[in-house]
């Protein structure tokens, strides 16, 4: 089954800011990344069950896929994937879910 993929706010801002720091040494490698990223959120359209469970949350429909040393954190729900966030894999997400509001912040 098909569903709509949607990029949260947090998440456009987090691949944009990945895209700045990198950018300051590749302008390539930067345009690289995003087009990953874009890529695997469109790849889940159809394959949303693609990536494993993240460990730091409760909810079996909060995944992950690793795009390089990046996690693209998402949810799944019956019609769409909400895109969460961006984040280099050494961040702290539980901190950094305290402030943006966590996997919750996706329609259920």
């Amino acid at each position: 089954m098909a569903r709509n993929v949607r990029w949260t706010e947090t998440a456009i801002n987090d691949l944009k800011e990945v895209a700045e720091f990198i950018g300051k040494d590749s302008q390539y490698y930067a345009a690289a990344i995003v087009q990953e990223a874009r890529a695997a959120a469109r790849f889940l359209r159809t394959f949303a069950e693609r990536g494993r469970v993240v460990p730091e949350s409760n909810d079996p429909n909060v995944r992950e896929l690793f795009i390089r040393s990046y996690r693209l954190i998402y949810k799944i729900t019956p019609t769409h994937i909400y895109i969460l966030a961006f984040v280099h894999g050494a961040r702290d997400l539980d901190s950094l879910w305290k402030r943006h509001g966590g996997p919750e912040q996706a329609g259920a």
